[in-house]
């Protein structure tokens, strides 16, 4: 069985802490090891423990999240950090991208956010453990963008809600199913809602990735399911 990711989270609000700590139970491969209130009690948690994941707020009490910064990348440098905060001002942004965190995410989040932020999350992570060489369509939705000939190709931006690395974990997963997939059991199979699941889909058939068909089976209403598009 795999590790799990353990994950700290750095949150003032104890509120939202322990609602953060109930969200991550609800996810399959993440551990939470604890929770900091301050950015001293941060400091410990991370040289002591060096989590595999932060779970990043901007507002403490006697510093700010980006200035822990420096002590994850000096004590700890193998931690990743996913930001969740109310924090929207660019230098803010700025500082948390050239930083290298994983992701950005504002409050209020709902638990599907979450989710899927954390999903996509292990991922890539999942794929930086692998041995050998990397693909270069894997390389690309690593970093969700490449330029050909200074021009930003359309397939690197996708639009909002759509991540590379479910995009493609759906289309693996779709290539094994020979009599096609609905939403719903979409949804089951890789752990996400069945909207996120229809999101994914629906955009999978605007690329011409994957075709529908309404399937009538003996009662009730036709199922809208999901093929790929071999051609």
């Amino acid at each position: 069985m795999a590790k799990e990711i353990e994950v700290l989270i750095i949150e003032d609000d104890r509120r939202i802490s322990d609602i953060h700590r109930r969200f991550i139970e609800k996810i399959e491969g993440f551990q939470m090891i604890g929770a900091a209130f301050t950015g001293e009690e941060a400091k410990d948690w991370i040289i002591s423990y060096k989590p595999d994941l932060i779970l990043l707020d901007v507002y403490l009490p006697d510093t700010k999240g980006t200035e822990l910064l420096k002590v994850i990348q000096e004590y700890s440098p193998e931690t990743d950090i996913i930001f969740i905060t109310a924090a929207s001002e660019s230098n803010i942004v700025k500082k948390a991208f050239r930083s290298g965190v994983a992701d950005y995410i504002l409050k209020p989040l709902t638990f599907e956010r979450f989710k899927e932020s954390l999903l996509a999350y292990k991922a890539k992570r999942d794929i930086l453990e692998e041995e050998g060489q990397v693909q270069e369509s894997i390389i690309k939705s690593l970093w969700g963008n490449s330029t050909t000939n200074g021009t930003l190709e359309k397939e690197a931006i996708p639009p909002k809600g759509i991540d590379p690395i479910t995009k493609e974990k759906v289309v693996n997963h779709i290539k094994q199913i020979k009599d096609g997939i609905t939403a719903e059991g979409l949804g089951m199979d890789i752990g996400v809602s069945r909207s996120t699941a229809r999101r994914y889909l629906e955009y999978l058939v605007s690329e011409r990735i994957v075709y529908t068909e309404l399937i009538y089976g003996s009662v009730g209403r036709p199922e809208r399911r999901y093929f790929i598009n071999q051609s």
